[in-house]
């Protein structure tokens, strides 16, 4: 039963251009002799968990996974575990009430002095923009300015920043366009580290679920916040969005997309990087803004989060040694190396996109420009 397993799964790597125990790039080693038959069982959860518990290396990670996704391969290899997630999604809001929080505490709380090592000068934890940068720091100050300028952001100005993160956007918008905010996460170590970060600044954040907003802002932005709100709940936060815009306002969305549309998230990346989370398609959100506002650009740039994620690879790599001991140990370590590899391939192959959309409650007088 071994042999045939082994049989099968090689074939299936052969035709993604991928050698057991090969030279290229994209060649994996095996290292246990079980890896076969639970890779053929548990798909893409089991891979990336065989991955973290050592079974096999790949001469590349982001390479090999790339490989596998231009073949899909991850859409012929299934286990029961993602059917009975597939159901859950179906029956469940799991976005809402206390689940909603559970992505803070167990992703955005893992530690701040992860995040400050992996992604540069600024704690900011989306694509950055690299149209003229020539460095992470650079490409995510240009994201930055580019979300301000389309959100045409002016001194006096109250904005409203949806899943704040460590507050980095609204202290920018602050410095640099005069503007003052009020900024909501559902992490508390997100919260805490922004309060200390935006100390002296016009700026408030809160722990708060971003559905129990209820009062006017000029403009309103959300940055890479929209992964974890889930289909059910897209009209609520477009909803949310409408109600607390002056109505001469601009709302600037900010997410990573799916060419698909679907109703969760990949097993592995739900179970152990970002659970309840689930990746919009463009159908998903325009029906879910529709009736609501008026759509006034849409700007794609998903290749600059390939260059963003290899740039936070080097800086984590960089850091193991100086974060403390269960940043150091192995199976976290296997486990982050994954993720950041599989969303390299992901972007690279072009299965997921990063979106900026910029809407307005009733379309702006004489037209928008949008800026680039």
């Amino acid at each position: 039963m071994d042999a045939a397993l082994q049989v099968r799964l090689t074939a299936l790597m052969l035709e993604a251009g991928v050698t057991l125990g090969g030279a290229r790039p994209q060649d994996i080693h095996v290292h246990d002799p079980r890896f076969h038959a639970r890779v053929l069982a548990g798909g893409s959860l089991a891979l990336g968990e065989s991955y973290m518990d050592g079974w096999w290396d790949a001469n590349q990670l982001d390479c090999f996974l790339l490989h596998l996704l231009q073949a899909h391969l991850d859409e012929r290899v299934h286990s029961w575990r993602e059917l009975a997630d597939a159901v859950r999604a179906r029956l469940v809001n799991v976005q809402a009430g206390q689940r909603s929080f559970e992505v803070g505490r167990r992703h955005y709380d893992l530690g701040n002095d992860l995040y400050a090592a992996m992604l540069g000068q600024r704690l900011v934890y989306s694509c950055g923009y690299w149209r003229q940068a020539q460095d992470l720091d650079a490409a995510q100050e240009a994201k930055l300015d580019l979300v301000c300028r389309k959100l045409a952001l002016r001194p006096g100005q109250r904005v409203l920043d949806i899943g704040c993160g460590w507050g980095e956007a609204l202290k920018f918008a602050c410095e640099r366009y005069g503007v003052s905010g009020v900024g909501v996460t559902i992490s508390e170590e997100q919260a805490a580290y922004a309060r200390e970060r935006c100390a002296g600044s016009p700026v408030e954040i809160r722990l708060q679920d971003y559905r129990a907003l209820d009062e006017r802002f000029d403009a309103v932005f959300s940055i890479g916040m929209f992964e974890h709100v889930g289909e059910r709940n897209y009209r609520a936060f477009f909803d949310v969005a409408r109600r607390c815009l002056a109505p001469d306002g601009l709302l600037l969305l900010h997410t990573i997309g799916r060419n698909v549309s679907g109703h969760r998230t990949d097993p592995w990346i739900a179970r152990y990087i970002f659970p309840n989370s689930m990746l919009p398609s463009a159908a998903q959100i325009t029906r879910a803004f529709e009736g609501r506002f008026v759509l006034e650009d849409w700007h794609g740039f998903g290749t600059d989060y390939d260059l963003t994620l290899q740039a936070w690879r080097r800086n984590v790599e960089a850091a193991w040694p100086r974060l403390d001991r269960q940043r150091n140990d192995e199976r976290f370590k296997r486990m982050w190396r994954f993720y950041l590899a599989g969303s390299m391939a992901a972007f690279r192959c072009r299965h997921a996109q990063l979106w900026q959309l910029v809407l307005s409650p009733e379309g702006v007088p004489g037209g928008y420009v949008a800026p680039r």
